[in-house]
């Protein structure tokens, strides 16, 4: 029944639920990868920093995949660099499944960069492919397909973090990362066959030196994307983590499975953006929307900074922890609103021919801001401490905000 309702879709959305079943099936693995390193690691005694570096090359990857990725995209079409993406992380997984002496640190930063270099891969293709598969000029169409799409991945990611605490209690590491392989070699055959064999490719071949991007507004949201996602990572990466484990006395499981479901709500929120920005009302968000929503954004960290250096945030530590916890769910939600209109606009401002170059260039700005969050998140917490990276995630959205004013309005 299920089966004949598919196909009785039209061409376009099959194609769209396949794009999204592969991001959804390589989301859920990276976030149950990550957490499977995570805790492994914790167990054989690495410190908290040590295991975030652990992830260094992961995100430097990132940066240069996005740029060369969209290159990719254009050149082979869609469908291959996102096989391609699936394929990688096979591969990642299984470099993971030799004799528990190999696993050194060199070799599992390997597999994490090769890991970073299937997901912006994977990424990049799906949010391209939503511009190729939505009909030209149904905007409201358009930025709905994005929400849903970056929030489910997101919730997944989250979902994914408790699979893969769950996995490594029943079936230890190797069975984990065995298991997690075996599915999505499965998942990346399917698509191999299924997905459509010219997706996004460009009429007009590009040349490498077209990887920049020489338009004014993608330009100027990829810089407000780098400064968004580094004001995020400054505070979230490492500092919060261990501020939580070091101040409050929680252990690796109470702040795994707080982020993770973080990361769960600040998913949901996201496929909820066109509604809160105004798609119900008939409206489609622009660089004015971007402006005003980086601009409430940048109040939530200084507040919280504030309010946990009072006195009474001195008197009673309790206080600070009610602060942080609920100032977090709030940044996560106004954040998601502002991830999600900046993920609908890009897909929106991209070349229809070639859509991968516009989308590969701004992705390797949000790689870059995420890799300078990160950075900057270990080195501030250990010299200044959280407030400190709390003032700088101010500095960082009001820059956004800043840099928003130059987008293009309706």
């Amino acid at each position: 029944m299920m089966l004949a309702s598919l196909r009785a879709l039209p061409s376009e959305m099959r194609q769209y639920l396949l794009v999204t079943g592969n991001y959804w099936a390589f989301t859920l693995t990276d976030g149950a990868l990550r957490m499977l390193v995570v805790l492994h690691f914790h167990q054989l005694g690495y410190s908290p920093l040590s295991i975030a570096m652990l992830f260094l090359f992961y995100e430097i990857f990132g940066v240069v995949t996005n740029l060369v990725g969209g290159y990719l995209g254009a050149r082979l079409g869609l469908n291959r660099t996102m096989n391609i993406g699936l394929g990688l992380q096979v591969v990642a997984l299984a470099m993971l499944l030799v004799p528990s002496s190999w696993l050194v640190v060199p070799w599992v930063m390997a597999a994490q960069a090769l890991s970073g270099i299937a997901k912006d891969l994977n990424k990049m293709s799906a949010k391209s492919s939503v511009k190729m598969l939505v009909a030209k000029g149904e905007e409201g169409r358009l930025y709905k397909y994005i929400a849903v799409l970056t929030g489910s991945k997101n919730a997944l990611k989250g979902a994914g973090f408790f699979l893969g605490g769950a996995l490594l209690a029943m079936l230890g590491f190797k069975g984990a990362i065995g298991l997690m392989a075996a599915l999505l070699a499965i998942v990346w055959l399917v698509s191999i066959i299924k997905l459509k064999q010219d997706l996004g490719k460009a009429k007009n071949k590009p040349k490498f030196t077209e990887l920049f991007s020489k338009s004014r507004a993608i330009n100027i949201l990829s810089a407000a994307r780098m400064c968004l996602f580094a004001a995020r990572d400054v505070w979230f990466v490492v500092a919060l983590p261990v501020y939580l484990a070091s101040q409050f006395g929680w252990d690796h499981y109470q702040v795994g499975g707080f982020l993770a479901l973080w990361i769960i709500g600040y998913g949901a929120v996201q496929s909820l953006a066109p509604r809160v920005t105004g798609k119900a009302s008939g409206q489609v968000p622009d660089g004015r929307s971007a402006m005003w929503w980086a601009g409430a954004l940048t109040l939530i960290p200084a507040l919280i900074a504030y309010l946990m250096n009072s006195e009474l945030a001195a008197q009673a530590p309790e206080f600070n922890l009610g602060v942080l916890l609920l100032g977090l769910m709030l940044f996560g939600a106004v954040f998601a609103v502002n991830s999600s209109l900046h993920s609908y606009l890009i897909v929106s401002y991209a070349s229809d021919d070639g859509v991968s170059l516009d989308v590969g260039f701004y992705y390797m700005a949000n790689a870059m801001g995420r890799l300078l969050g990160t950075i900057l998140s270990g080195w501030v917490y250990q010299a200044y401490g959280l407030a400190a990276c709390l003032w700088s995630s101010t500095a960082l959205l009001g820059l956004t905000a800043l840099i928003s004013v130059g987008l293009p309005r309706r």
